[in-house]
């Protein structure tokens, strides 16, 4: 061959190889022989420099998500590893292709406990019950270009999720003569002839199908194949949870989010429905209502299951319409059925779009004795501002909290059809995920970019809009500012009303948080002040945080705290 380079270098050289332009990570001494690579090949590959490896972590699975490529995180043994954990496991229940390089203890210091040494292989625990798909430990530097292809193609293969790969310290240094592998690209099966006529039978017998759509492998094109097939057939489609941008929301057929505070109106359609036609998501817990929304372990509706997974088919919901085909080959073939002339269910699908319609019609929530604090209520109206300012194709990210509620409920998501997904949440919940969520989408795509977060969610990774200044990312940050943990004190008052604990937050001053990060900051105390602050930040070539002081009784879309609180006494009375 007759290319003797060292091994690190290599590492590096397999990455542009599997086309990646962007790595995240914090540095390590446990792989300085890699980021000299990234030094090596700096005109052709980006190594960003984030503030702590949970943040990086996330940023890695967010381009993961935006692009289908695997998004590659790199981090240091073992309080580096523990951090990243997070990132992990959100890919892992979000099916994101990502992988996470690890820096590791020397080989001849390996199960001495040296300093920072963790087994990654316990830890991360590959499996159904694990955060990994796979995790492989490269010992021998020849292989490298073998172990990175395999991890790609692991990622990104039937269900994608993380991989994670150990180094060794003293691998790294060795000196090779191997090539990297060209590039991988994922395969998927199609439907099956017989499957495709099962579907196409279940259909013309049915008198109220739903179809429910989300979960991994979708492309423009399919979404725009999804689209036309449910206009054709004239049925109703909902997103599963927090994928809201996989069926565009302006169409005439969308009936709403399955997700956490459902529609009652929605909840109660797929309970009436007879035939359920489900298309790439799980069926987890929260796009089921916690496993309400169809019978176990044999639904009520028949289920036809589609899933690009075959071990997630049949694996909580049992049915004899279980297929595995990945979501571009489905929807192509869905989308070339042809429709009877007279459909029992026009009207069905109409109220369905009617019904999601009503529900995000602004409403203010009532609050029982509002102190007058002149704080901001109107948070519907506030997201029909957004609507109506940010331009088709922006981005929304989000952590985990009840502030996203006001997103989930009143945005309308355009869909992946219009060429880029416009959601990224993390399904399992993480907080912390939406700020370098927002910062990855915006290197990425360089589309405007709004990140929804709390001021609890926002503390756990703000610090990463160091990184947005650093690398010229402008995102546009909405922090409502309620003083506590919204979501948990929102439970606590419903199971031990005013019995407050460990929920209160004593926060910095935001505003002057952001500044010292490179940010613009506006503090928004009264409703009519949103809208010139949202104005001003998307005009400005730099990113701006916007600190909404929210009135800590607006827990929810549906209800105050202290409404909470009083129907949880009338309860336990």
């Amino acid at each position: 061959m007759g290319y003797i380079q060292k091994a690190g270098d290599l590492i590096v050289e397999c990455l542009i190889e599997q086309g990646v332009t962007h790595v995240f990570g914090v540095p390590g001494e446990s792989y300085l022989a890699v980021l000299d690579g990234f030094y090596r090949y700096r005109d052709t590959i980006t190594f960003v420099i984030n503030r702590q490896e949970g943040g990086a972590a996330f940023m890695a699975e967010a381009q993961g998500k935006l692009t289908g490529r695997p998004g590659v995180c790199f981090v240091t043994r073992g309080p580096g590893a523990t951090n990243a954990s997070i990132g992990v496991h959100t890919a892992f229940q979000d099916s994101s292709p990502m992988v996470l390089f690890v820096g590791d203890v020397a080989s001849n210091t390996r199960d001495r406990e040296p300093f920072q040494e963790v087994d990654f292989g316990h830890f991360f625990g590959p499996g159904t019950k694990g955060m990994a798909k796979r995790v492989e430990r490269i010992d021998q530097a020849d292989r490298i270009p073998e172990v990175i292809a395999r991890a790609f193609a692991t990622a990104t293969s039937g269900r994608p999720g993380p991989v994670v790969v150990v180094l060794p310290e003293d691998m790294l240094t060795e000196m090779v003569d191997v090539r990297p592998v060209p590039k991988f690209v994922a395969q998927g099966a199609a439907l099956m002839c017989d499957a495709v006529q099962t579907i196409e039978n279940l259909l013309k017998n049915a008198q109220r199908p739903f179809v429910l759509v989300g979960g991994p492998g979708w492309t423009p094109d399919a979404a725009t194949d999804l689209e036309a097939f449910a206009l054709r057939w004239q049925l109703p489609v909902g997103n599963a949870f927090r994928f809201q941008d996989t069926f565009d929301n302006h169409h005439p057929c969308y009936a709403g989010d399955v997700g956490i505070a459902i529609n009652p109106l929605l909840a109660q359609r797929i309970h009436q429905a007879d035939l359920l036609l489900v298309v790439g998501p799980r069926l987890g817990e929260m796009t089921t209502n916690g496993y309400t929304l169809l019978d176990l372990p044999v639904p009520h509706q028949k289920l036809v299951h589609v899933h690009c997974a075959s071990d997630e088919l049949n694996r909580v919901y049992q049915t004899p319409y279980a297929f595995n085909a990945v979501m571009p080959n489905v929807a192509k073939q869905l989308a070339a059925l042809h429709a009877p002339s007279q459909l029992p269910w026009v009207d069905w699908c109409a109220s369905a779009h009617a019904d999601y319609l009503a529900n995000i019609i602004p409403q203010s929530v009532v609050i029982d004795n509002p102190a007058p604090t002149g704080k901001v209520v109107a948070m519907a109206q506030h997201v029909a501002t957004l609507q109506r300012l940010l331009p088709a194709n922006a981005t929304l990210t989000n952590g985990a909290g009840n502030f996203a509620s006001w997103m989930h409920r009143y945005f309308k998501y355009h869909g992946l059809s219009k060429g880029v997904r416009t959601q990224l949440a993390p399904t399992n919940g993480a907080m912390g995920y939406g700020v370098p969520a927002g910062i990855s989408a915006a290197m990425t795509t360089g589309r405007t970019v709004v990140t929804f977060t709390g001021d609890g969610d926002f503390l756990m990774n703000g610090q990463e809009l160091a990184t947005a200044t650093q690398y010229g990312a402008k995102t546009i940050v909405i922090l409502l500012n309620n003083g506590m943990y919204g979501t948990i004190r929102m439970h606590q008052e419903r199971e031990f009303p005013e019995q407050v604990m460990g929920t209160h937050l004593m926060n910095p001053d935001f505003c002057a948080l952001a500044i010292a990060y490179g940010y613009n900051a506006i503090r928004v105390a009264s409703d009519d002040a949103f809208e010139p602050a949202l104005t001003a930040a998307l005009a400005n070539e730099k990113g701006t945080l916007i600190e909404i002081m929210l009135e800590p009784e607006l827990i929810s879309t549906r209800s105050s705290l202290s409404a909470i609180t009083t129907s949880a006494k009338k309860k336990a009375a």
